[in-house]
């Protein structure tokens, strides 16, 4: 079963210093320092991925969808928030997908559907260890749990659901 990351884009852009001050300067340099970011992301991963942002201003009167580099980039429509569209692809997408975000309201929803779900300042360490090729352990260790060979019995034991999350976590 292939990973779906579904990304919330503004939200990504503001929580990240880099960005955010390149969004400062101008709203579509921002935007394309993310993308550029993803992509090569993308190239090393494999996952498929999704960038929601809000239209705002009301740009498009309907969803707008187009693809850069292999992401998937949609832009809400007239009176409809990025918030509603990553839900709805969560509520579509359940445990396929990896929600990218962090909005409170949005994390909560998705995890509702069995989605999990990781905070923008989590995966931006992500992707930058991804795209300056730094391995995978260091990723592994940052995730929160970790496996050892003493038992620690079924009250220790994260339950299923984030035992699942933490799986797909890793992968990323």
């Amino acid at each position: 079963m292939a990973m779906h990351l579904i990304i919330d884009g503004y939200n990504l852009i503001r929580q990240s210093d880099e960005l955010s001050r390149l969004d400062n300067q101008d709203l579509q340099l921002g935007r394309q320092a993310l993308i550029d970011l993803l992509a090569g992301y993308k190239r090393m991963r494999r996952h498929g991925i999704t960038v929601v942002f809000d239209a705002g201003q009301g740009l498009h009167q309907r969803r707008q969808k187009e693809f850069v580099n292999g992401i998937e980039i949609i832009y809400s429509g007239h009176k409809e928030l990025a918030d509603t569209v990553i839900k709805q692809m969560a509520s579509r997408e359940k445990q396929r997908a990896t929600v990218i975000s962090s909005d409170n309201d949005v994390a909560a929803h998705c995890r509702g559907c069995g989605c999990a779900t990781l905070s923008s300042a989590e995966f931006e360490q992500r992707l930058k260890m991804a795209n300056f090729g730094e391995g995978a352990d260091e990723a592994d260790a940052t995730s929160g749990w970790v496996p050892t060979t003493r038992k620690k019995g079924p009250a220790r034991r994260p339950s299923k659901r984030e035992r699942r999350r933490l799986r797909k976590i890793r992968k990323l």
